[in-house]
């Protein structure tokens, strides 16, 4: 939807609000948010030790499990390493387990080549329908408080950019990327559908991938019947040989132009991005305001973190009750 294309008559418009009928249950799901129980499988436990390996060097103490338990935990209750270190002892001593804990250093260091367990795959019944967006992050640097307070000009602030893919079928993530901010969507495309193995008959992605690169890498990845819905621009016009040869993007500017561009994403589909884009604000409200980590490849470990699990937060699946996490070894039943 273009931005703010409503608002010279937003005024008009109601605010959409939810009507509470059960105060009772509500407020008791409200309570119940914060009881949860965090514990380790046992299977964890027992794979907590690296295999030795026969290749000279240092022997690995733990394994990537171990790393993995250690860096979702950091990114869920949002500490720093050394406090997520003093996390994980308290929680094995409640729970009575004969484990050591990586240091901080340790944690630190492996997060950059750590290699995360296989995304659990969800039941498809046919092709998925694959929605793509893309969002800044913030990393580390000063901030608005050091200019107003002491008026030192600030660093200029870097930024990282998020690529996520969503299957519209089972709302699960399907594939995950961080790039610099100076790589363009399309640049990004060939190596983020390589996460991907189930066909695609549908493709939904904003105006940044508009052009022939990426409608060639997609039909070269998923075949000529894949339904690709990006908006054109509005300056947009028809290809020479669309009275004869029209491509879908022809068509596209074609019903524009006729019909407007409103109806156009009801007809086509298109609104159906805005669910990629909640999703991200959810990734956004747990991960933080910015990134952790100041290595780039421990940035990229941190994205994958919050996207790995089937539905990524179940703080955000469902608004009243919550089921059963498991992700990364850890376990957690939120009420």
């Amino acid at each position: 939807m273009p931005h703010k294309f409503n608002s010279s008559r937003r005024h008009k418009f109601d605010a959409k609000r939810d009507k509470v009928t059960n105060w009772p249950e509500y407020n008791e799901s409200l309570r119940q948010r914060g009881n949860v129980m965090v514990w380790l499988r046992q299977d964890v436990v027992q794979t907590w030790r690296a295999d030795q390996r026969d290749t000279p060097g240092g022997q690995p103490i733990y394994s990537d499990i171990a790393i993995c338990v250690c860096l979702t935990l950091r990114q869920v209750y949002h500490q720093p390493l050394r406090q997520t270190q003093g996390l994980m002892r308290g929680l094995v001593g409640i729970m009575g387990i004969d484990v050591s804990i990586p240091d901080y250093s340790t944690l630190s260091r492996r997060g950059s080549r750590v290699k995360l367990p296989e995304r659990s795959k969800l039941h498809r019944s046919g092709p998925m329908h694959l929605v793509v967006e893309s969002t800044g992050l913030k990393i580390f640097g000063e901030g608005e408080w050091l200019h107003n307070k002491h008026n030192v000009q600030p660093k200029r602030k870097s930024w990282r950019k998020l690529h996520l893919g969503l299957d519209l079928n089972t709302g699960e993530i399907v594939c995950t990327d961080l790039t610099k901010d100076d790589v363009g969507d399309p640049t990004a495309l060939p190596e983020f559908l390589d996460q991907i193995e189930t066909p695609v008959r549908r493709f939904l992605g904003d105006g940044a991938y508009d052009g022939d690169p990426t409608s060639d890498v997609l039909m070269a990845r998923f075949g000529k019947d894949v339904q690709i819905i990006i908006p054109p621009p509005i300056l947009a016009v028809v290809s020479p040989k669309a009275a004869r040869d029209p491509t879908p993007r022809n068509k596209y500017i074609t019903e524009i132009a006729q019909r407007g561009r409103m109806d156009w994403q009801v007809s086509s589909g298109y609104n159906q991005r805005s669910r990629i884009e909640a999703q991200i604000g959810c990734w956004k409200m747990v991960s933080g305001p910015k990134m952790r980590a100041r290595k780039f490849e421990n940035q990229k470990t941190e994205a994958k973190i919050l996207s790995w699990p089937p539905k990524t937060v179940p703080l955000f699946v469902d608004q009243w009750s919550f089921e059963e996490w498991h992700g990364n070894g850890i376990e957690m039943r939120m009420r």
